[in-house]
């Protein structure tokens, strides 16, 4: 009976640790779609849960890259983190279209 609760718990473990690595993904995304268009990224970085974000630019595009800790008890007491990078081309004229 322990060998079963210590398996699920792990699997439950899992699941939120994929959740809050799509979450970074798509937070990343937005981000950078945002600041492509010259637009405020805070708000898609803060919905993530990310402790740190860094922005670079690579040729025409702008790339976002966000790191978390997992809130897991398991998992962020092992010091697992998760990072997520999505690039978007940068609008030159900054009117999004």
């Amino acid at each position: 009976m322990p060998a079963v609760l210590l398996c699920l718990g792990l699997c439950v473990a899992a699941i939120q640790v994929a959740a809050q690595h799509i979450r970074l993904v798509d937070g990343a995304a937005v981000a950078a779609r945002l600041m492509g268009r010259g637009d405020d990224p805070s708000a898609a970085i803060a919905s993530t849960g990310a402790h740190s974000h860094e922005a670079y630019a690579v040729d025409d595009l702008i790339c976002v890259r966000l790191s978390a800790n997992h809130s897991v008890a398991v998992i962020g007491a092992i010091g697992i983190s998760s990072d997520a990078s999505a690039c978007a081309v940068a609008d030159d004229e900054g009117n999004g279209r």
